[in-house]
């Protein structure tokens, strides 16, 4: 008994196929595709656990933030360290939590704090504050106080017209969901939030 190869209709073997372009397209393709898909999941990943993008709304952090401008929140970053003064910080408003506020910390946990005629004073010190513009400044005084354990003070860099702790008291740690780090849009004015 003889082995027979399987030949074509005609009988004639017509050797090895080479793919179509279309299939070698498409297994050249495959690669990209899931890189691109891989990278777009984990995008979403850091977009919905590490960075957020949000929208201010009104001018109590001008000059530095201004109304409509769009930042990104990093909500990742008081997990592994501590909140200081001068961060400028997103959390639920203490009196209305579907609320969001953003300002920026002056006194942190055991801080003494007082404001004199428009100048902050922590721990006895006058903060140099550069972020501030002279014509957003108020004269406006704040009695002494001890920022207790779990709580933060925090303020407007637009004083005169600021909604803060001067008006409702200190912010809880557990409201505090975010720091500002990084300005998007306008394209003008991106950049580091400071």
């Amino acid at each position: 008994m003889e082995d027979r190869l399987p030949s074509s209709a005609g009988g004639v073997n017509e050797g090895p196929e080479f793919p179509s372009s279309t299939s070698r397209w498409l297994s050249e393709l495959k690669p990209w595709l899931r890189d691109i898909l891989l990278a777009f999941f984990f995008a979403v990943l850091i977009v919905i656990f590490v960075v957020q993008p949000v929208k201010v709304e009104g001018t109590s952090m001008q000059p530095r933030l201004v109304d409509q401008e769009r930042i990104f929140v990093n909500r990742f970053i008081y997990r592994f360290s501590e909140i200081e003064r001068g961060d400028v910080v997103v959390f639920w408003y203490p009196r209305d939590r579907s609320k969001s506020f953003i300002k920026r910390v002056l006194g942190i946990p055991g801080d003494e704090v007082e404001i004199r005629r428009g100048s902050v004073f922590v721990n006895g010190a006058r903060v140099e504050e550069p972020y501030l513009d002279p014509q957003f400044r108020d004269q406006d005084s704040f009695g002494r106080r001890i920022v207790p354990p779990g709580r933060y003070f925090v303020l407007g860099d637009h004083r005169s017209s600021s909604n803060d702790s001067r008006n409702w008291g200190f912010v809880p740690r557990e409201l505090i969901y975010g720091k500002a780090v990084f300005c998007y849009w306008p394209i003008a004015r991106a950049g580091r939030v400071e």
